[in-house]
């Protein structure tokens, strides 16, 4: 773990937006627990091989996970309740999990329109959306790009601006080498993709974007009419005060903070805090924000 180890314990920050190592084993028993009758394949998106699962039925809600992460090590512990009464839509982005790369930089942008096109493909023409750090700004970017695909927005532990991260985080990444990510995070990507170099080349392209994270205009944030439901951790890679700030950019946007770290609160499967019903609590928090009128 060495030198993330010691930053981490120090801020209490264990994944961040766009990175690589923030990801770990899905837990057995929250596999178990999505619903049989689920699906799950491959669309051809944007010239590209891209997965996607659909559990449940009801309203859409597609969930896009962190940096570096899968469907699974980001939602396994929400998204089983999510698919109770709804229609649970997850994939998995560019060069992550089951999903191929292309031979171009991962970019926010491109993963927007890769998430439209699949939604278009799955006959979906609008969706609730409930992106997670990376996924969180892929999700923004998708409401900025294509409105018309978007209903409500969940935007968790986000940062839209270089200056609103916790200090030190672009120097933590850009210090960070393939040799320091954790072993077992490795073994997580090489239970779906048993290619070293596979695992190097997300590695690599996840850096890189993190590293040349460039802020989201004020205006563009403004031209977003959805209503937004905030969330963050007390100790995330957001300052609070930057959340803060963002809802107040947005036209319609409520925040809720909770306490812990990033994607704790969701039971992200790199700091879940084992025994926790706090995820159990933000799923009704969500679910009662999704079906307001």
């Amino acid at each position: 773990m060495k030198p993330y180890g010691k930053f981490l314990k120090k801020q209490l920050v264990t994944s961040i937006p766009a990175l690589f190592f923030l990801f770990s084993v899905a837990h057995s028993q929250q596999s178990n627990s999505i619903k049989p009758d689920s699906v799950s394949g491959y669309k051809t998106v944007n010239g590209m091989k891209m997965y996607y699962e659909i559990h449940g039925k009801g309203r859409p809600l597609v969930l896009l996970h962190g940096g570096g992460s899968t469907i699974c090590t980001t939602f396994g512990r929400v998204l089983p309740l999510f698919a109770l009464d709804r229609q649970v839509i997850a994939v998995e982005l560019q060069a992550h999990g089951h999903t191929a790369d292309r031979n171009k930089p991962l970019t926010f942008e491109q993963d927007a329109d890769d998430v439209n096109e699949l939604l278009q493909q799955l006959n979906i023409p609008a969706a609730d959306i409930f992106g997670f750090s990376n996924g969180g700004t892929t999700a923004t970017y998708l409401a900025i790009r294509h409105p018309g695909r978007v209903n409500k927005l969940i935007l968790a532990s986000i940062f839209y601006e270089r200056e609103g991260a916790i200090p030190g985080l672009f120097s933590f990444i850009e210090k960070g080498t393939f040799s320091d990510m954790p072993q077992p995070l490795k073994e997580a990507f090489k239970q779906i993709n048993n290619n070293e170099a596979a695992l190097l080349n997300m590695h690599d392209k996840d850096k890189y974007r993190i590293l040349h994270f460039q802020n989201i205009p004020d205006s563009a944030l403004r031209s977003i009419q959805s209503p937004v439901l905030l969330l963050t951790g007390d100790k995330d890679v957001a300052l609070p005060e930057h959340v803060v700030k963002m809802s107040k950019v947005f036209p319609h946007a409520s925040i809720a903070m909770l306490p812990g770290g990033h994607g704790q609160y969701i039971g992200e499967v790199v700091f879940e805090k084992k025994g926790s019903r706090v995820p159990e609590l933000v799923v009704a928090l969500i679910e009662e924000f999704l079906d307001e009128k």
